[in-house]
């Protein structure tokens, strides 16, 4: 669903997520070790939304695809370490049994504690603190057997989340150690129904390269870009195409890897052009 941009209190610049979509834009690539067979897995073109109450209460997903007149999918919704100690099936089961597949952004921090949170620094990961945690949450993942999609760690080339190098007194190459290791850790216990989802903002002046972010393709199955178009709902900004916001990270990202291709959130204002047709040039 392309929605209106909200902002985020963790940066002020920042939209919130909900009326976002998640577009799977290339068939399955398939072939590395402990990946999820073709045959449970999106083809083509595949409508995604989070909606706010994100697997908490489904009845707005039925909502937004009664109003789409189309079936959803991909359903994403965010999870963060702090407040989520295992992995809670429930929601997962009933996206499941609605014939969709659940995305999971999953983020380790508290939500509540703004960006410097030195307990969830990249290198705590690394060093195994949160080992036990991560081995919880793969074994009720490989217990409920069904596809899951995990965008870890998303965002990770801007400056307002704690797990970016560009804060928190991380260092470079530490947000690559820590997917890898977490990534070992579920291919460890034999967590291979999950779908690895590496999701970096668009490109923006100051923001991190994104080559030195990318685990590589033995660690990552789909790729996602997250981007908006403000338009004129805000001073200092502009109606934006979805080329403008997208290409030099798409271009970017083309040069590192040909993983399959998703947009992990998108949404366009309503103010300073044509929304219909924005969307309408966003699905062709």
């Amino acid at each position: 669903m392309i929605g209106e941009p909200r902002l985020d209190p963790v940066r002020g610049d920042r939209p919130l997520d909900a009326g976002t979509s998640d577009v799977p834009a290339h068939p399955p690539v398939t072939g590395h070790a402990g990946r999820p067979s073709a045959d449970r897995e999106p083809s083509g073109l595949v409508l995604g939304v989070s909606t706010p109450a994100g697997a908490g209460d489904l009845c707005e997903l039925e909502d937004f695809e009664h109003q789409a007149e189309k079936r959803v999918g991909l359903v994403s919704y965010f999870q963060g370490i702090a407040h989520h100690p295992q992995f809670h099936r429930d929601g997962a089961e009933a996206i499941s049994r609605r014939g969709a597949q659940p995305m999971i952004t999953w983020e380790p921090w508290d939500h509540r504690c703004g960006v410097q949170q030195r307990s969830f620094a990249l290198r705590r990961i690394v060093d195994g603190t949160y080992d036990a945690y991560l081995r919880c949450w793969a074994t009720g993942v490989k217990a409920w057997g069904n596809p899951l999609w995990l965008r870890f760690g998303h965002e990770m080339n801007g400056d307002w989340y704690p797990w970016a190098e560009a804060t928190n007194g991380n260092a470079p190459g530490e947000y690559v150690e820590a997917w890898r290791h977490v990534h070992r850790v579920f291919r460890a216990v034999g967590a291979t129904n999950v779908r690895w989802v590496w999701s970096p903002n668009v490109v923006y002046v100051g923001s991190t390269p994104l080559a030195g972010l990318y685990p590589g393709d033995e660690y990552v199955d789909w790729v996602a870009v997250d981007g908006y178009n403000w338009g004129t709902s805000r001073a200092g900004k502009r109606w934006q195409s979805f080329e403008a916001i997208f290409g030099p990270t798409l271009a970017q990202m083309a040069a590192i890897t040909r993983r399959p291709l998703m947009l992990g959130e998108v949404a366009s204002s309503e103010a300073g052009g044509d929304k219909a047709g924005w969307i309408a040039v966003k699905a062709g």
